[in-house]
């Protein structure tokens, strides 16, 4: 802050006579500040008290050489006391004007820093939900797991609102009748991420979106013995949601979770039951398999298999797979809350193998092992063979065994697969089979 220009200077009035009053002005500029606050006048002559400047008197005439002259008796201190009474002020003044200033910037920035985090507190309150997305080419989108590092707790209704525009139903065809499980779009390709006894030994699949929409699908790939698999929306799908995966090995035993499915058929699509972790790495068997899974007490019932399992963060962290109602070899004892869910952590390292289109016969098949009570020769023995296929077309049918495929003796299914998926779409590959006790050959061309 500046101060007035009269603060600048000291006006003393120097009585010399009782008729004459003269007014001195002393400068600033022939006062000296000592390093000690004193202040001493300047020296510029053999007179110290001397000032050569002319001073300016009240009359506005030159003084005479008398009146030039500063007394002795001018009180030093007295005007050293006023002038650091009138710096003191001024300082005083600076310091008040400091504090205002400093107060309003507060006050502002405050305003204004706390306009900001209502803001951002507003945005990170408001829970992400999928838009509607039209399915790309693989070669657009990358189709792994999408991982999150969430760190926000949602509501259960956030959670079903972030997760729920990705799930779907899907309904199968097969030789034995219709078959209803759920699903999760996890990719902008279309992807859907299921249990492969979902869609085991289809016909046909159709799938149900969020939005209602029913469109058919086609399997990609899938690892039996995992009990996983990969089936996809066909091309400018409209996808209405892609869920988010998250981090099943940093579960702990007593988090919230809340499954969402399709229980008992379509007519209960998109049902949501909420439970806890109940144990990590449960070794479970499942139709002669030894696998590890998520416990959960979330109602989980038939349909909602291949539905996802949903942290807190509103991430995947499981595929629902299975329930036991009752313990094996016993009456039905009204079991409840014994759920289970894969991991999906066990998945995600098989994404990559999942997503790249099977190569397929078109058959519905069994292992035929030694010692069976018919006497069959042993191989794999084909159940169905679907319509418009490679089966279908070179002459596989119902009831044939093969033997031997690409010139290798087979055992099981799973021998088959692994032969088959050493070849690529359009190639031509021997199969030998038995029908009515006959050995059969044909050349099969392999496709998607």
């Amino acid at each position: 802050m500046n101060e007035n220009n009269d603060s600048n200077k000291l006006n003393e009035p120097n009585e010399t006579n009782k008729t004459d009053e003269n007014t001195i002005s002393f400068e600033n500029s022939n006062l000296n500040e000592n390093m000690d606050g004193s202040m001493e006048t300047r020296n510029d002559g053999d007179n110290e008290n001397i000032i050569e400047d002319e001073p300016v008197c009240g009359f506005g005439e030159k003084q005479n050489e008398t009146q030039s002259i500063l007394l002795q008796n001018i009180d030093y201190t007295e005007i050293n006391n006023e002038k650091l009474k009138k710096n003191k002020g001024g300082m005083r003044k600076r310091i008040m004007s400091y504090i205002i200033v400093g107060a309003i910037c507060s006050t502002l920035g405050g305003i204004g820093s706390g306009i900001i985090t209502m803001k951002m507190m507003k945005n990170s309150d408001t829970t992400s939900v999928p838009t509607a997305t039209t399915t790309k080419s693989d070669s657009d989108t990358s189709a792994k797991l999408i991982n999150t590092n969430s760190t926000k707790n949602l509501s259960v209704p956030e959670i079903v609102r972030k997760v729920s525009p990705s799930v779907v139903a899907i309904s199968t065809q097969t030789s034995v009748g219709e078959g209803v499980g759920t699903g999760m779009i996890f990719s902008e390709t279309g992807n859907i991420l299921t249990n492969y006894h979902v869609i085991k030994g289809a016909k046909s699949i159709k799938v149900m979106l969020s939005d209602g929409n029913e469109v058919s699908a086609k399997v990609v790939n899938f690892d039996e013995a995992a009990d996983v698999a990969v089936i996809k929306l066909p091309d400018n799908t409209k996808i209405p949601g892609v869920a988010e995966f998250g981090d099943s090995d940093k579960l702990e035993v007593g988090e919230s979770v809340v499954a969402i499915g399709n229980p008992l058929g379509k007519e209960l699509i998109g049902s949501v039951t909420t439970g806890i972790v109940s144990a990590v790495n449960r070794q479970v068997s499942i139709e002669n398999k030894e696998l590890k899974f998520i416990q959960t007490d979330a109602a989980i019932n038939p349909g909602n298999s291949g539905g996802p399992l949903v942290n807190s963060k509103g991430e995947v962290i499981g595929i629902n797979t299975a329930k036991i109602s009752s313990t094996a070899g016993q009456k039905d004892m009204g079991v409840e809350g014994l759920g289970f869910a894969i991991p999906i952590n066990t998945v995600d390292p098989k994404i990559d193998s999942l997503t790249k289109q099977i190569l397929t016969i078109g058959i519905s098949c069994q292992d035929i092992p030694e010692g069976n009570r018919n006497n069959f020769p042993v191989g794999v023995g084909v159940m169905d063979v679907q319509k418009d296929s490679s089966a279908e077309r070179y002459g596989i049918k119902p009831r044939d065994i093969i033997t031997k495929f690409d010139g290798k003796d087979i055992k099981t299914v799973e021998q088959l697969n692994k032969l088959k998926n050493t070849h690529k779409a359009g190639d031509i590959v021997k199969v030998e089979l038995v029908r009515n006790e006959k050995t059969v050959e044909i050349d099969l061309t392999l496709s998607e």
